[in-house]
C-alpha cells in the first residue's frame, strides 16, 4: 500500500507541490539569511515527495529559545498560509472514502508546515 500511496501521491499533485517547497527552498537559501527557513522547506519538500511511510515526530533539535521565534516567524511570513492549504486540501480529500488516506497525509503535513522547527521527520 505504502508503495502505490506514494506512487499514485506523486502523479495527482505530490510532485507539482514538492517542486514548489524546494524552489522556494533554493529562493529563501540564497538569501543567507533565510537559510534555516530554507532547511525547513526543504525538510517539508522531502515530505511532500514520500509522504506514505514517514512519520512526524518532535524533536530537541533547537534548544530553549531559538525554536520558538523561528517557528513564530516561519508563522507569520508563510506557515499559516501553508497550514490553510493542507487543511483545506486534507479535508476536500477526506470527503470521500477512497481518498481519507491522502487526506491523512495532507494533515500530517499540515502539522509539519505550521511550526517545522522542532520537528523531524522519521521514515518507517
Amino acid at each position: 500500500m505504502r508503495i502505490l500511496g506514494n506512487f499514485l501521491w506523486l502523479i495527482f499533485g505530490g510532485l507539482e507541490a514538492a517542486i514548489g517547497y524546494f524552489t522556494s527552498s533554493v529562493a529563501l537559501a540564497i538569501t543567507i539569511v533565510g537559510i534555516p527557513w530554507a532547511v525547513q522547506i526543504f525538510k517539508i519538500g522531502l515530505l511532500c515527495l514520500w509522504p506514505f511511510g514517514a512519520e512526524v515526530e518532535s524533536t530537541n533539535s533547537l534548544n530553549g529559545c531559538l525554536r520558538i521565534p523561528l517557528n513564530i516567524l516561519w508563522f507569520i511570513f508563510g506557515g499559516l498560509w501553508s497550514w490553510i492549504c493542507h487543511i483545506f486540501f486534507g479535508t476536500l480529500l477526506c470527503i470521500t472514502i477512497i481518498g481519507i488516506p491522502w487526506g491523512k497525509q495532507h494533515y500530517k503535513m499540515a502539522r509539519i508546515s505550521l511550526a517545522p522547527f522542532g520537528k523531524t521527520i522519521i521514515r518507517k
